[in-house]
């Protein structure tokens, strides 16, 4: 077993692991943060996706070392001020970008690290960005929308 040290959604965590044990499994399993969902085990779905140090990650084929000293923000760490939805997820609401929702946490994880870096993207780099997760239901012109009234709800309108 590894002790492991990380800060998950805001707060410190510690945990003993086998070298071996997924992100996911710890984060599902050991920490009961289920939103983090399981799609295909080999990193092609995204639904998996977290934020570690800024950046998307899959979970399903990260080892739980590799989050040693990380910051982890999950779908259960994103959330608006005094309970209500984040803009984000706001955005996929409104924008119906979500249908079955398995994809969603994937889908707004990707999205938070995207608008984190790039406040204004283009449809492009939206895409780009999505590239990695997969949505069996909506097909990609409602996701799309949602990035981009998640992205002026949260930096303003173009212009």
């Amino acid at each position: 077993m590894l002790p492991i040290r990380f800060t998950l959604n805001g707060a410190p965590v510690s945990a003993e692991v086998e070298p071996h044990r997924l992100l996911v499994d710890l984060l599902r399993e050991d920490l009961r943060l289920t939103g983090t969902h399981v799609g295909c085990d080999t990193s092609q779905c995204g639904c998996c996706t977290v934020v570690l140090d800024g950046q998307p990650a899959k979970a399903c084929t990260m080892l739980a070392v590799q989050a040693d000293g990380a910051e982890v923000t999950t779908i259960e760490g994103v959330r608006g001020e005094g309970g209500a939805l984040h803009p984000i997820q706001q955005a996929f609401v409104d924008c119906h970008g979500l249908q079955c929702g398995f994809c969603t946490p994937g889908m707004v994880m990707a999205t938070a690290a995207l608008l984190a870096r790039t406040p204004r993207p283009t449809d492009e780099e939206i895409v780009h960005a999505l590239e990695g997760n997969l949505c069996r239901c909506t097909g990609y012109v409602s996701i799309v929308a949602s990035v981009r009234r998640a992205a002026e709800a949260l930096a303003g309108p173009r212009g």
